[in-house]
């Protein structure tokens, strides 16, 4: 292990950026106009409204002190379809909105530094109920569904994007989760990529728990190509990446 480079890597962890920025320069405090809570999309993008919370069926009333015990991340999925029901219970547990604020934050079912939620979440669907294959965006705004793109071959280009993880591509669904990092640099400048990190770590732990209450299972997964799986989205791998990933499957 290089000293040099073990040093580095091991200050990102550490707070003490936050002492040497000079705040009062941040895009915030120059009166920049924040970027705004969600994606744009085309008006001609196909959207798929998601059952409400209240109307949402098959969602067990189980203990959280259960829910925790039985968490585990889980890489053999059933050959059966995931429910539309599910699915959105999925997205609610891990990006819904409680409460908008503005047009470029808003209180979400997870938290955030700052309330800045720097993540798209994006599926890759094989086997969901009333859903065509291909990859999808979840809109929290609108709590619903856009259809991206189709892809040709999508499991096995999903299991070559996942470093040849052959259980992502078997799944019904994967969630890829993109980072927008201006969202949270625009107030917290170059101490934001500390603090994405760690909440994405807040996303996909309510996907284990929530997971718990549909009879289904997830693996949290950070080893991947990153070119492939930008490009597998097509996000721009720049100012939009790919930050994690988890398939998720019927147990």
């Amino acid at each position: 292990m290089n000293p040099e480079l073990k040093h580095i890597f091991r200050n990102f962890l550490k707070d003490n950026l936050r002492l040497e920025i000079n705040f009062a320069l941040t895009d915030q405090n120059k009166g920049i106009s924040p970027p705004s809570l969600q994606k744009p999309y085309q008006s001609d993008q196909k959207r798929i409204k998601l059952p409400p919370m209240d109307q949402i069926k098959g969602i067990k009333d189980i203990q959280l002190t259960q829910a925790f015990k039985n968490r585990m991340s889980r890489r053999v999925f059933k050959n059966s379809p995931i429910s539309l029901d599910a699915l959105a219970f999925l997205l609610w547990a891990t990006q819904g909105i409680r409460k908008p604020i503005n047009d470029s934050s808003a209180f979400r079912i997870v938290p955030s530094a700052g309330c800045r939620h720097s993540f798209e979440t994006y599926l890759a669907v094989s086997n969901v109920q009333n859903l065509e294959t291909g990859i999808y965006r979840y809109l929290p705004v609108e709590h619903a569904l856009i259809f991206e793109h189709k892809v040709e071959q999508l499991q096995q280009c999903l299991t070559s994007a996942a470093l040849n993880q052959t259980f992502v591509g078997k799944a019904p669904v994967t969630f890829v989760w993109t980072t927008i990092p201006y969202r949270m640099e625009w107030r917290y400048d170059l101490s934001a990529h500390r603090v994405i990190a760690i909440d994405v770590g807040h996303v996909c732990q309510n996907l284990y728990l929530a997971c718990e209450a549909i009879d289904a299972g997830t693996c949290a997964i950070a080893a991947f190509h990153q070119k492939k799986m930008d490009q597998l989205i097509r996000v721009d791998g720049e100012d939009e990446f790919v930050i994690y990933i988890a398939p998720v499957g019927n147990i």
